[in-house]
């Protein structure tokens, strides 16, 4: 990471870093409330999101309670450079967050990932380690799913120039015309089975996007690791999170290797 060490910061900071594959992406780091430097949430936003929105203000908002939050740009969004990649590359992204977080002085640092964030959280845990503990919510659990009204239209949005030139035209991200190799990348559940720490599993069964199937495949991938919670009346990813939610989410995160 391209960086200059600082003397602890006490109040929010945005910085670039530097991924291992030679992307700069965007990151804030928004300290708990109380100054402490044991937990940090690395977060991972969905699709067409970025760090400064305001579902996601409000959700660090309600982390910062009792852990430290870093805030990253997925590539091809926000203030990041390159492409989004739909879950592929962006794996690096959170890797150099979680770097950061480390280098601040964070003891513990888990990641929170919503929707596209959900399957990069899962698999950046499986494919680089080095966190505490992971929560997915709201995530796929295989790839090129169109099982619903509203992944067929995602498909022929990011599978066709006009479509990928709308989204960027409408909703400033930039995604890429390179297709996956063949056998695609690591999937979710693949990912989820490779986990060594504990993963929580967060699924409404009014999720529009991925029905609840696909969080009961991730969190059974996961083996004695995983934890699956299925929440009433809850719609898709960071729009449906509400306080009550967040608070819980936190205290999962929060907990240590004894449970406490």
């Amino acid at each position: 990471m391209d960086i200059q060490r600082p003397a602890r910061p006490a109040v929010s900071r945005r910085q670039r870093l530097l991924t291992d594959d030679a992307t700069v992406v965007q990151a804030e780091h928004l300290p708990a409330r109380s100054g402490s430097r044991e937990l940090a949430v690395v977060v991972a936003h969905g699709f067409m999101l970025h760090s400064r929105h305001p579902r996601l203000r409000r959700i660090a908002g309600w982390l910062r309670e009792k852990a430290g939050v870093v805030l990253i740009d997925l590539r091809g969004h926000g203030g990041s450079s390159g492409a989004s990649t739909l879950g592929w590359h962006e794996v690096h992204d959170v890797e150099a967050a979680v770097s950061w977080a480390r280098w601040l002085g964070y003891r513990r640092v888990v990641t929170l990932g919503f929707s596209l964030g959900a399957a990069v959280a899962l698999r950046h845990g499986a494919l680089y380690g080095g966190v505490d503990r992971i929560a997915a919510v709201s995530g796929p659990g295989q790839w090129y799913y169109r099982g619903t009204a509203r992944m067929r239209l995602l498909h022929r949005l990011v599978l066709s120039r006009r479509g990928r030139l709308a989204i960027r035209m409408l909703r400033r991200t930039n995604v890429t015309h390179v297709p996956w190799p063949e056998p695609y990348p690591l999937d979710p559940v693949a990912a989820a089975a490779q986990l060594d720490v504990p993963l929580l599993v967060v699924h409404g069964d009014q999720d529009d996007l991925f029905p609840v199937e696909h969080a009961r495949r991730v969190c059974q991938a996961a083996g004695e690791h995983g934890t699956l919670w299925l929440e009433p009346g809850y719609g898709h990813a960071e729009i449906a999170v509400r306080p009550d939610l967040a608070r819980r989410l936190t205290d999962w995160l929060i907990c240590d290797a004894d449970g406490r």
